[in-house]
């Protein structure tokens, strides 16, 4: 995936979580939760997105 598309959709995520906090009244509790799964997700994905989200899955902690 192109950096320029990476950078694009993360500048649009993150508008639109800012016009959802500023604009759509929540509580502070449920728009702390929205913001903590916009940025897990984000984060999984941008490690999909440049390939090392395999290395993550395939991490065990037996000895």
């Amino acid at each position: 995936m192109p950096l320029l598309n990476v950078v694009v959709l993360l500048i649009v995520v993150g508008v639109g979580l800012y016009l959802i906090n500023r604009y759509i009244p929540m509580a502070s509790s449920i728009k702390t939760i929205l913001n903590v799964v916009v940025v897990v997700v984000v984060c999984v994905w941008l490690l999909q997105a440049v390939g090392l989200w395999g290395d993550v899955r395939n991490f065990r902690l037996t000895r």
